[in-house]
């Protein structure tokens, strides 16, 4: 793999944004899932937008300020040590933001629970990587692909939502793609990079097994 199109695919699908990725799929391709379908187009936007906000914006806005002040001396944090903060402060905002959907945000709580049930998945496989981060380094990315795989996987199993069935295939070409990526970069180990994998796959398959 050419090392530009390991960067592209990096930032494309960086962990803080597949959140978005799982949601905006799941929000057009299988709305019913999330009792979304008779929601307008305009109300799902919304969803979409708020979720974008709270797991990408607010996250992505107080990492950089960390490195504008200096407590962070690269966005990149290509060790171990550098993501201790960094994601201390994003599995707090995730705690935030999925207890927003699960309880105070009335509209989505009561007629949509599993917007919740899913965002709490994301933030516990967020915490358990902070905190394996504190012994060992583990790829981040590839938790995030695994976690939007392990999800489609499980309501295609559970559900029999064939509509997701080729979003699976491709999910399945994607994460093997970014786990190159994050070799051909030279970020994680294979270990790494399948441990990650595993974990973002274990949790969000779990969640969808027992909850949704």
């Amino acid at each position: 793999m050419h090392p530009r199109l390991a960067y592209i695919l990096s930032v494309i699908f960086h962990p803080l944004l597949m959140p978005t990725w799982l949601f905006g799929l799941l929000l057009y391709v299988t709305p019913a899932r999330l009792n979304v379908d008779t929601y307008s187009p305009s109300l799902r936007v919304s969803l979409l937008v708020l979720v974008f906000i709270g797991t990408f914006a607010v996250p992505s806005l107080l990492i950089y300020y960390l490195y504008r002040t200096g407590f962070l001396t690269d966005l990149n944090m290509p060790d171990r040590t550098d993501r201790r903060l960094p994601y201390l402060i994003t599995g707090m905002v995730y705690l935030v933001v999925t207890y927003l959907f699960a309880f105070r945000m009335s509209l989505f709580s009561e007629t949509s629970p599993e917007v919740a049930i899913i965002l709490g998945s994301i933030t516990l496989s967020i915490l358990l990587v902070g905190l394996i981060n504190t012994v060992w380094k583990i790829s981040a990315h590839t938790v995030g692909i695994g976690g939007v795989l392990g999800t489609v996987m499980l309501l295609l199993i559970k559900h029999s939502d064939t509509e997701l069935f080729m979003p699976f295939i491709g999910l399945i070409v994607l994460s093997g793609l970014v786990a190159s990526a994050r070799l051909q970069l030279n970020a994680h180990t294979v270990g790494q990079v399948g441990a990650g994998l595993g974990l973002g796959v274990f949790v969000s398959g779990l969640a969808i097994f027992w909850l949704v």
